[in-house]
């Protein structure tokens, strides 16, 4: 067997534990202008990061990033001229703020960066501070942008959007609610079984997931039942910084693809459009990735030598068991809507050509059939 080489871009500076977003101002000292991308809420945690320059907070952003959110923060950088970005918040903010450390004082465009490798190379010191545990967006490359004209999302990758120094601080998570701790945790693990599983699966990536996926199967419950579990909140936001750390060489699968929609079209939450569609693909790549897929199994707890069918009825009762609503319905999908969904996810070849079994548009259509 050959092992294809990879390159791992890791931030430069990674703190974890709690209290550690104070260490942001001391690393920062330099900084006369500092940017904060955040939202109405994670922008409370501004005083904590103890900087002493001059403080911008750029606030609007509320559920998943589109361009028009990306133009006002690049707006609100111009006018701060900021000599560091935080990204204080989720996912979405963490993409905002890396886009907006390459593209606020830079020639490039959105569009002229879009895919791989096209940022330039200049750009702001950029802090990456995680207040969930889900996207990993904080250890990652990547940035996705939904463009509400096509209904898609524009991804951009390039190791210039890394960050400079990576905050993992478990206080920032103690308010997260259960049911969003709940989608982003499945979310974390879904990033690491998919990259476990994943035709370009790598050795090396293949230790980050399985820490990943076991982190998650150790304290994703204790974290839902309580909020201010330390240790709990900890290792979630290990997990999720690892299933980050998946995304970039290896990347997800199927699982991603097809919750995508769901999230352009239905407006449902990243982590919880993830939730919904993983306990299918988990089952329905089983016959192509059975030993691996039975590790994933084990560190859920969800039991030994499963077929397909109790697999699938294994994962859904571990959301389910977490306060996920399975259901597409009850979520407010329609039956109609199923095939544009359906061709709509398996049109993103960037993700479905990394899923160890091919799958036609009709397997795409009888997952969501089944999630239904």
């Amino acid at each position: 067997m050959t092992i294809t080489p990879i390159t791992l871009h890791q931030p430069r500076r990674l703190a974890v534990g709690a209290g550690t977003i104070g260490e942001v101002g001391p690393w920062a000292a330099d900084a006369a202008s500092v940017l904060v991308i955040a939202t109405p809420i994670t922008a409370g945690f501004a005083d904590r990061l103890e900087v002493t320059g001059r403080i911008t907070v750029f606030d609007a952003i509320a559920g998943e990033p589109d361009i028009a959110t990306l133009d006002a923060a690049l707006d609100a950088a111009r006018q701060s001229r900021p000599d560091l970005i935080v990204g204080l918040g989720g996912g979405s903010v963490l993409d905002v703020a890396k886009l907006v450390a390459v593209l606020w004082d830079s020639e490039q465009t959105l569009a002229d960066v879009a895919g791989p490798n096209r940022v330039s190379g200049r750009r702001t010191p950029l802090a990456q501070v995680a207040t969930t545990a889900g996207t990993g967006s904080e250890a990652g490359i990547r940035s996705l942008i939904t463009d509400p004209g096509k209904g898609s999302k524009i991804a951009v990758e390039s190791p210039h959007m890394i960050a400079d120094f990576a905050v993992l601080d478990p206080e920032l998570t103690y308010s997260v609610p259960p049911a969003v701790t709940a989608a982003t945790g499945v979310d974390a693990m879904a990033h690491c079984v998919e990259a476990f599983t994943n035709r370009r699966a790598h050795p090396m990536i293949d230790g980050f997931a399985r820490m990943g996926f076991r982190l998650v199967g150790k304290y994703l419950a204790r974290a839902v039942k309580d909020g201010a579990d330390t240790k709990a909140r900890e290792g979630l936001m290990l997990a999720s910084y690892y299933g980050g750390i998946c995304l970039g060489p290896v990347n997800t699968a199927a699982g991603h693809a097809i919750a995508y929609p769901l999230g352009t079209r239905l407006r449902l939450p990243h982590g919880l459009a993830n939730a919904v569609i993983f306990p299918h693909v988990l089952a329905f790549n089983q016959p192509v990735a059975a030993d691996k897929t039975a590790e994933v199994a084990e560190a859920l707890g969800l039991g030994e030598s499963l077929s397909a069918a109790a697999l699938l009825g294994a994962a859904c009762d571990f959301c389910r068991s977490l306060g996920i609503e399975m259901s597409l319905a009850a979520h407010g999908a329609k039956a109609d809507d199923l095939p544009l969904y359906a061709d709509e996810a398996h049109a993103n070849r960037r993700l479905m050509a990394n899923n160890p079994i091919d799958m036609s548009v009709e397997d795409v259509l009888g997952v969501y059939k089944a999630a239904f």
